[in-house]
């Protein structure tokens, strides 16, 4: 195969950035998005040319780290799929291919298609964990829950943090994100003593972050690799109201 990349370079957060084209004529159908851009590398490292900077870890769908724009949308053109589980099959011979890095103010450019998403952790780190002693670990039957509600959990909890979200809303909203951490440990019965501060603390922390607010178009939920429901978002809403008025 045949393709044109057209790829954001930007030395750093305060560097002025463009679109770059760049044309490989090795690329296998079986590739998956990340090996191409590892070609391309390989390329550019051979003439002496600065290398693409992109973020990446698992390359399994787990980690969240394979950030990136791809024609126009997060994780590129399929869904329920991170971008390094996306391979070039996917693609025509001769196609222009179109990489960005994530776009929002929570998110600065680090370098070409690397973004600063410590915002995530920072919210995190505000509330989305439990941290009441309850000693030892009781048995798994211990505490009856229903198979309705370990499967919402669950859903949550699949959450890998990739900002796509984010990426995927015109306001840059991370609410997907905040409502899948305040969902799983709301649903639980652990995590319930917490629950009001958590959301309180949680979604005061995105507010300084400097997401958006969540724009009701679903896209989020379009573009999440994971296939978290926007449902979420409702409970978050509804954790937020009965920690204000209780």
């Amino acid at each position: 195969m045949r393709v044109t990349l057209r790829i954001w370079r930007q030395k750093d957060h305060q560097s002025k950035g463009r679109l770059v084209a760049y044309v490989l004529d090795n690329v296998t159908p079986d590739m998956s998005f990340l090996e191409t851009l590892d070609l391309l590398n390989l390329d550019l490292a051979r003439k002496g040319e600065d290398v693409v900077a992109f973020d990446h870890d698992c390359r399994e769908g787990i980690c969240g780290s394979c950030s990136l724009y791809i024609n126009g949308r997060a994780h590129g053109p399929l869904r329920g799929v991170a971008t390094c589980q996306l391979h070039m099959r996917t693609f025509q011979d001769g196609d222009t291919i179109v990489v960005e890095p994530w776009r929002a103010r929570a998110f600065p450019v680090i370098k070409d298609l690397v973004v600063d998403r410590t915002a995530l952790d920072r919210i995190i780190q505000a509330g989305g964990y439990i941290s009441v002693k309850t000693g030892g670990a009781p048995d798994a039957n211990a505490i009856p829950i229903s198979r309705r509600i370990a499967e919402e959990a669950f859903e949550a909890a699949a959450c890998i943090g990739c900002g796509a979200c984010v990426a995927a809303c015109k306001n840059a909203s991370a609410m997907l994100f905040v409502s899948s951490k305040i969902s799983h440990l709301a649903l639980v019965p652990q995590g319930r003593p917490e629950a009001g501060d958590r959301v309180i603390r949680m979604l005061a922390q995105a507010d300084r972050e400097g997401f958006g607010g969540c724009s009701n178009t679903y896209a989020c939920e379009a573009e999440c690799p994971k296939g978290i429901s926007v449902s979420h978002i409702a409970r978050a809403n509804r954790e937020l109201i009965k920690a204000k008025l209780l």
